[in-house]
């Protein structure tokens, strides 16, 4: 069975730009994370935004997301900084703390909205040209989302088990 969704987490580490654009192949969704109270990762925000449009399918939602935003005391990158950036590169923008489990779970969403909304948009051109005699067709699997009353069923790991 394939992988329905991917999430990478990349750090700005060495090892790890060395390999991303391997990553981004067939990806439709993507946070950029800085944190607000370290200037220099929001400065390397920029450079990660190139690497993702130069090798990522061109219509990928993208989300600006400054995380610990509950450590406003320390903050280093103002809010407007980083909307004004989000607004001049065309990204969503919002606010977080993982922590404090603040504005996580919209981030997620944003992405998975804004992807499901450019899949929808897909198929009902695809349906008005199949209507005009073109043969366009797009297939894909259902996705489902679990939402806060449904659980996820745990994975067992069959060689793991004991007898």
């Amino acid at each position: 069975m394939g992988n329905l969704c991917k999430w990478f987490i990349l750090e700005e580490c060495f090892g790890y730009r060395a390999v991303t654009s391997a990553y981004y192949r067939g990806a439709v969704g993507a946070m950029l994370v800085y944190d607000i109270t370290k200037r220099q990762t929001f400065d390397h925000i920029p450079r990660w935004l190139e690497e993702l449009r130069n090798h990522a399918d061109k219509n990928i939602v993208i989300i600006l997301t400054g995380n610990k935003c509950d450590l406003e005391n320390q903050r280093d990158v103002p809010t407007e900084d980083a909307k004004e950036f989000a607004e001049k590169e065309g990204l969503f923008f919002l606010e977080t703390s993982a922590l404090e489990a603040t504005n996580v779970e919209t981030a997620f969403i944003t992405v998975l909205t804004e992807i499901y909304n450019i899949v929808n948009k897909k198929n009902l051109t695809a349906d008005e040209n199949q209507g005009n005699g073109n043969s366009a067709s797009l297939s894909g699997q259902k996705i489902i989302v679990p939402g806060p009353a449904q659980e996820i069923p745990a994975k067992r790991n069959m060689c793991c088990q004991s007898s």
